[in-house]
């Protein structure tokens, strides 16, 4: 290839490499205004409804029992239902045990046992079967005014949860069929246990990402899409009113779905049939980062394919009456960002792979060419790669974290730009599984897990 033909290439790429940046930027600056504008909403009475968790568990003895505890002590009048996906572990012998409470019974916990060939093929499934056995215990009561939460199995709803969910914009407004609260990561600031020098940093940068992720990007844009109409439902934090879930579970009583992301599934249902999704930053659930790598690829790789499974439901969306043409495109945005990340993986490596073999073959031209004024294309380069992403560590110190200091802000930020490039990775681990055709669900396993299992090797050794 001779040397114009080189730069042409370059330029071409470089040019689309800024088109697409140009596009995030302005995606994110209307994610970030409504961010920053945020003002809390009203809050309403939690008695006005009756309250139930869904806890799905596999091997979560670790966990398990702290959780119901929790839960029953700061919210004693909701029923707790752990769903117990055929764990080889004292899970279920752990629930049962809460369930005597030290010899009186504790009717409002609920104990939903799952047994192979029909447990471990999804967490969907399992909380379609807690959703039957919760509709037979039901029986007649208004099913407008049960409201079904699920939190995970490590999950802390903040102790607001009912009152801000009863609140006239949420459960408070009879179109509302479900609320997604905000998402914090209560294991930030804290390292993993037996850690040290450079692992130990490391799982403190992890959590803390993971923690900023959640509390400003993921939740703005969730309050963006509140001008769309198009607020997605999480797996941990997600409450669903049961006249909703009722009115999408069908002939097979399954309101969810058994893609990998069921959560933006139930979302996507729940919107066609006509219901309108909301959130709040004001209320929260608690839950584990993780420390390590490998095990945050695994999860993120699950996550990518769930949102790549889910692109078919596209055709649904724009022909719904119930989703906005502007809600129909936002959607249709986020359900192509895997695809995008993959195009972007193969196009923003070109020009600076194709300069580096223009600068070996004539090294005094590329040179002169750089310094006459394409230098300014790579401070663009830069800038528009790295300010969609550095912006949010500066809002995480004013809007969460005020202790952390303004330098410490920017500092994140740039952790920030570094973190994001995982998803590149994991788009790519996502398309090796659909076309391996590997659709299992795979556990994140919990830090007491890790922890424990390491302590159980040592005594062993």
């Amino acid at each position: 290839m001779s040397q114009s033909s080189l730069l042409l290439l370059s330029g071409m790429t470089q040019a689309l490499s800024l088109m697409m940046s140009i596009l995030f930027i302005s995606y994110m600056t209307t994610i970030v205004i409504p961010y920053l504008r945020y003002r809390p909403t009203p809050t309403g009475d939690p008695h006005a409804f009756t309250w139930h968790f869904l806890v799905p568990c596999r091997d979560e003895e670790a966990v398990i029992t702290h959780t119901i505890h929790y839960l029953r002590e700061t919210f004693p009048q909701c029923h707790v239902w752990v769903i117990d996906d055929a764990s080889d572990d004292q899970t279920a012998e752990l629930v049962r045990s809460q369930q005597r409470n030290g010899g009186d019974v504790d009717g409002h916990i609920h104990l939903v046992e799952r047994v192979r060939p029909d447990a471990r093929i999804g967490k969907g499934p399992a909380l379609n079967a807690a959703y039957r056995e919760l509709k037979r215990f039901l029986g007649d009561a208004d099913p407008a005014r049960q409201l079904v939460a699920v939190v995970d199995a490590d999950g802390r709803p903040s102790p607001n949860n009912f009152e801000v969910c009863s609140g006239p914009t949420m459960f408070g407004d009879p179109k509302v069929g479900a609320v997604q609260v905000d998402v914090h990561m209560m294991n930030r600031g804290i390292p993993k246990p037996g850690t040290k020098g450079l692992r130990k940093w490391f799982g403190l940068y992890m959590a803390r990402m993971q923690d900023l992720e959640f509390r400003t990007a993921l939740c703005a844009i969730q309050l963006a899409r509140k001008y769309t109409g198009t607020i997605a439902m999480g797996g941990n934090g997600q409450y669903t009113r049961m006249s909703a879930l009722n009115s999408i579970a069908g002939d097979t009583d399954s309101p969810w779905g058994g893609s990998l992301l069921e959560d933006f599934e139930l979302g996507v249902h729940l919107l066609i049939a006509g219901w309108k999704t909301t959130h709040s930053r004001d209320a929260w659930v608690s839950q584990e980062a993780v420390y390590s790598l490998r095990r945050f690829l695994t999860q993120r790789t699950r996550w990518g394919q769930g949102t790549m499974q889910c692109w078919r439901y596209l055709p649904v969306i724009w022909n719904s009456r119930h989703v906005s043409t502007m809600g129909a495109t936002e959607m249709m945005y986020y359900l192509m960002q895997p695809w995008m990340q993959l195009v972007g993986t193969l196009i923003f490596p070109i020009p600076f792979v194709v300069i580096g073999v223009h600068a070996v073959e004539n090294p005094a031209d590329t040179w002169l060419w750089f310094t006459s004024g394409a230098w300014v294309l790579f401070v663009m380069y830069l800038v528009f790669g790295m300010l969609p992403f550095v912006i949010w560590g500066p809002i995480y110190w004013r809007r969460c974290e005020r202790d952390i200091g303004p330098l410490r802000g920017i500092m994140l930020g740039l952790g920030y730009w570094l973190y994001v490039y995982n998803f590149y990775l994991t788009s790519w681990r996502a398309v090796y599984r659909i076309i391996r055709g590997r659709n299992g669900w795979a556990k994140t396993r919990r830090n007491k897990e890790i922890v424990a299992k390491g302590a159980a090797v040592a005594l062993e050794s």
